[in-house]
């Protein structure tokens, strides 16, 4: 473990065994009173180097843990839970009420789509694997569901001896919450808090953040560190990608998180219906972890903005001439609709599941677009696409050459997660100011930029986990 990775403060033993110098494989390992607490158990995800050490052995830091908390459901802050569950872990998973609805979704669909990969790896031959496995499986995401306790904001609770935590908002993702620790010392409490992922107070469907609760120590996420945000309304540029597809009778395929960027479009297509900017669309959402999430989000009113409320069944969230994928051979059946057309599909970074054989279908034609309303990380096919597929002309799906001639497209002001702006004005927002932070989930560019606007204009010690 590079000390740069192992961190002490006060009484406590800080590990970063994930998204250090990276934004995926979210995990710290906290020790404090001879107890292990691991803070969010998530997969690695990018580049094959990056995504192969969710099949390394486990390490030693993992074989004893006391306690797991969880800040939020995206996959890579949760997605390794039933592995580790499978090598051995049996104690308690911690995490807020709308984190443990959403991860019983996101888990099982995450098991779901790994072995339909692997079952169409094998079918196809295009795995180097013989044959090619899941990393997990439904019957461990079966055994992990168990173990997740949910529980209310703003109490503190202890989860092993000596330790307690206090969860607060942090307008993400539904159920998105900072973790802050008390340690317990003879001559003062140490605070320790972690961010999860830290959203802005600009989404439709999430309101913003809580304040930052006081804390002596912050581990905070860096992912848009070395950036502002685009000013673009977001509303207006789908409103621009949406009336070109229905003059060019195309199909938009729209690479989206299962969990916060397909609800957020889903209501903003809603939205330049209701206000007459475009006329209805059919809208297909072909991602079952996407449909149950969904459902999920309207039942968790206290993350929704206080002006907005859903009336019963949705019937003002959801599109006009909205469509749900039920099972395989209807996703098929979609690859053969012909345009005006739009298609919600996971992984939002192309990671797989049914949104590869949709490009598959629709990238050749130049009457179609991918619409990126999400963060891509670099090694993904996302990014890929995003940034060269048009350049190379050509997308790799499945080992198969595909022609990238549709257009591609990004709305950057979709993304759930704070900014440079945000996440400083987050710290400003705590009654006293921590004491230093431990800039983490961030390429190093992104977290070593951050780590210097905080120390150059809050003057607190900062500090780039790498």
């Amino acid at each position: 473990m590079s000390e740069q990775r192992t961190f002490r403060f006060h009484k406590a033993e800080l590990k970063f065994l994930g998204a250090a110098g990276e934004v995926t494989g979210s995990k710290t390992l906290v020790k404090a009173h001879n107890k292990n607490i691991l803070v969010d158990c998530g997969l690695f995800q990018g580049e094959k180097t990056s995504k192969e050490q969710n099949w390394a052995p486990l390490p030693d830091e993992l074989k004893q843990i006391d306690a797991i908390l969880i800040t939020h459901a995206h996959l890579d802050h949760c997605g390794y839970l039933p592995r580790l569950v499978r090598m051995g872990y049996c104690g308690p998973v911690y995490c807020s009420p709308g984190t443990r609805d959403l991860m019983k979704v996101i888990l099982m669909d995450s098991a779901h789509i790994q072995e339909e990969d692997a079952e169409f790896a094998n079918r196809s031959g295009y795995s180097h694997h013989k044959p090619a496995e899941p990393l997990y499986t439904i019957q461990d995401v079966q055994q992990t569901l168990p173990l997740i306790k949910a529980l209310p904001l703003k109490i503190w609770q202890t989860v092993v001896p000596g330790v307690e935590v206090s969860l607060s908002r942090t307008g993400h993702i539904i159920g998105s919450t900072a973790m802050r620790l008390k340690v317990k010392c003879a001559e003062k409490d140490c605070l320790i808090t972690f961010s999860g992922d830290v959203g802005h107070g600009r989404q439709e469907t999430i309101k913003g953040p809580d304040a930052l609760p006081d804390t002596d120590l912050l581990i905070l996420e860096s992912t848009y560190g070395d950036r502002v945000h685009s000013n673009q309304v977001a509303l207006d540029c789908l409103e621009e990608v949406l009336k070109r597809i229905q003059n060019n009778g195309g199909v938009l395929v729209i690479p989206s998180f299962a969990v916060g960027r397909a609800q957020e479009v889903l209501f903003l297509i809603r939205l330049l219906e209701d206000q007459k900017r475009i006329s209805p669309i059919p809208v297909i959402l072909d991602s079952p972890m996407s449909t149950e999430a969904t459902k999920i989000y309207l039942d968790h009113p206290e993350d929704h903005p206080p002006n907005l409320s859903f009336e019963k069944k949705s019937r003002n969230f959801y599109p006009n001439r909205f469509e749900l994928i039920r099972n395989t051979q209807e996703s098929i059946e979609v690859a053969n609709r012909k345009g005006p057309l739009v298609i919600i599909s996971a992984s939002g970074m192309l990671q797989g599941g049914r949104v590869l054989h949709h490009l598959k279908t629709r990238l050749p034609d130049e009457r179609n677009a991918v619409l990126f309303v999400g963060y891509q990380a670099e090694g993904t096919k996302g990014w890929f696409l995003k940034n060269q597929g048009k350049i190379e002309g050509v997308l790799r799906i499945h080992h198969e050459p595909v022609p990238v001639r549709a257009s591609i497209e990004s709305i950057e002001s979709l993304s759930a997660h704070g900014d440079c702006n945000d996440l400083l004005n987050w710290i400003r927002s705590a009654s006293h100011p921590p004491q230093q932070v431990l800039l983490n989930h961030g390429v190093p560019s992104a977290s070593k930029a951050l780590a210097k606007k905080i120390e150059q204009e809050l003057n607190i010690k900062a500090t780039a986990v790498e």
